[in-house]
């Protein structure tokens, strides 16, 4: 039950899973859309309690025609970046440093979970978060889960609202590569860094 409740729980406004409804404007999202150069890839990210062990919360980094990520229910944003539903625009190299940043604390472990896929399904899976919606209380796994079961490749992925059933299944998938990213900031810090955001132009 209690591993059941992490999205629930308003850790330090880490798991506010709240479904509010934002639709940046189109002219916001096409001066924010950002091409990797990197290889086409979907990577999960998963926030994991340190002590405890257990995921706190899930989001899917999409890599395709344009670099977005899907935070379900969850607290980050930058006032630079647009939003439609969950979904941020404009995901540069700084801009994804700075999401990592924001969750990664002295409490809180962040799991990076990278796979190449073909640009196909990058398509794929970018059309799936951009249409699925904003996402309510305590649904950031599930939904998270159920964009990708639904994607060539990813048919073996649990519908789940565990973060960790999800990352452990993910990372059974040929080709993963997965990273631990540590930091010991205060877990008061995510509002020191979206301070700081507003003089940030996130380029690169």
């Amino acid at each position: 039950m209690l591993r059941l409740l992490l999205c629930l729980a308003a850790l330090s406004g880490l798991t506010a899973c709240g479904a509010q409804s934002v639709w940046a404007p189109e002219e916001q999202v096409q001066a924010a859309r950002f091409t990797s150069d990197e290889p086409t890839s979907i990577t999960l990210y998963t926030v994991v309690n340190k002590n405890s062990g257990s995921g706190a919360h899930s989001a899917i980094l999409v890599n395709g025609s344009e670099r977005v990520i899907f935070d379900p229910a969850g607290t980050w944003h930058h006032p630079k970046l647009p939003e439609r539903n969950d979904v941020h625009f404009g995901m540069t190299d700084k801009a994804l440093a700075f999401y990592i940043d924001y969750h990664a604390r002295k409490t809180y472990d962040v799991i990076e979970q990278k796979v190449q896929v073909s640009p196909e399904v990058a398509e794929l899976v970018l059309r799936r978060v951009e249409d699925y919606g904003a996402v309510p209380k305590a649904m950031c796994t599930q939904a998270t889960s159920s964009v990708l079961r639904g994607v060539p490749g990813f048919q073996s992925m649990p519908s789940t609202w565990y973060p960790k059933k999800l990352a452990d299944a993910f990372g059974e998938l040929p080709g993963v590569t997965t990273r631990k990213i540590t930091d010991d900031d205060d877990d008061s810090n995510h509002g020191v860094l979206l301070v700081q955001a507003n003089g940030d132009p996130l380029e690169g």
